[in-house]
């Protein structure tokens, strides 16, 4: 029987106070705390599963509070998200339930917001999904591919990239409906997915990632992907999971 690997970790980096991305994996959260180390976790390919991070918007207050009200939120849909439609249906619910929950905060919390970027793992095929700039990359040994599609406007000349947003769950002082990406992809036992947040992408170029993910595999994988980070400045929270999906 083919099963799914996860190996997931967050980690505030070196300039942030604290952790505002949270991660799902299956029934399983993270939500705002540190991982000192990648867990990985196996699940059956089966029942849908989801992956996902979600990073709340910086410099508002509550992103913490948005991105795990997402990933729960997600953890609980995640058995039934069967196609497209089911996971876009449980994107527009997580938008409103961030605005739902930042309506009538008096603590700076009005516009707390989040992105996310996930990927819901079903026998043969993958659909990936996101809003915001997290991202989910292929990560096949002969070359790094982007699934997501950011949700950005282009950086400033001379610039690789910026942190304003076109779009996110929440985020704004009036509701604002989403238009969620999502993709379905084939897969067979080999695949692998980086799922993350932009922690990782900002300060590490493609290139070293795809050379990382060429070399190593799972948790040491994971562990390397973070050491980048970390080495490149880690100006950002830091939040992944390396999927693979594996015969039995």
């Amino acid at each position: 029987m083919a099963y799914v690997a996860v190996s997931a970790l967050s980690h505030p980096g070196l300039i942030r106070e604290r952790n505002e991305d949270s991660l799902v994996a299956g029934p399983w959260t993270l939500c705002a705390t540190v991982t000192e180390t990648p867990q990985t976790l196996m699940f059956p390919l089966g029942t849908p599963l989801v992956v996902a991070v979600a990073d709340g918007i910086g410099g508002q207050p509550g992103g913490e509070v948005a991105s795990a009200l997402v990933v729960r939120r997600l953890a609980a849909a995640g058995p039934t998200l069967a196609d497209e439609d089911d996971v876009r249906e449980t994107l527009h619910a997580c938008n409103r339930e961030v605005y739902e929950a930042a309506s009538g905060e008096r603590d700076g919390r009005a516009t707390m917001g989040t992105t996310v970027a996930g990927a819901v793992l079903l026998p043969g095929s993958l659909l990936a999904f996101n809003v915001g700039d997290s991202r989910v990359f292929a990560a096949p040994r002969d070359g790094l591919l982007q699934v997501s599609v950011d949700d950005n406007p282009p950086p400033e000349p001379g610039r690789r990239t910026t942190s304003l947003l076109t779009q996110a769950l929440g985020g704004t002082w009036r509701y604002r409906a989403v238009t969620p990406h999502v993709k379905t992809a084939p897969v067979a036992p080999g695949d692998r997915y980086l799922i993350c947040t932009d922690g990782l992408t900002d300060p590490v170029p493609d290139d070293v990632l795809d050379d990382l993910l060429g070399e190593y595999d799972d948790g040491r994988a994971a562990f390397e992907l973070w050491k980048a980070a970390i080495a490149a400045g880690g100006p950002d929270n830091i939040t992944l999971a390396l999927v693979r999906i594996a015969d039995g």
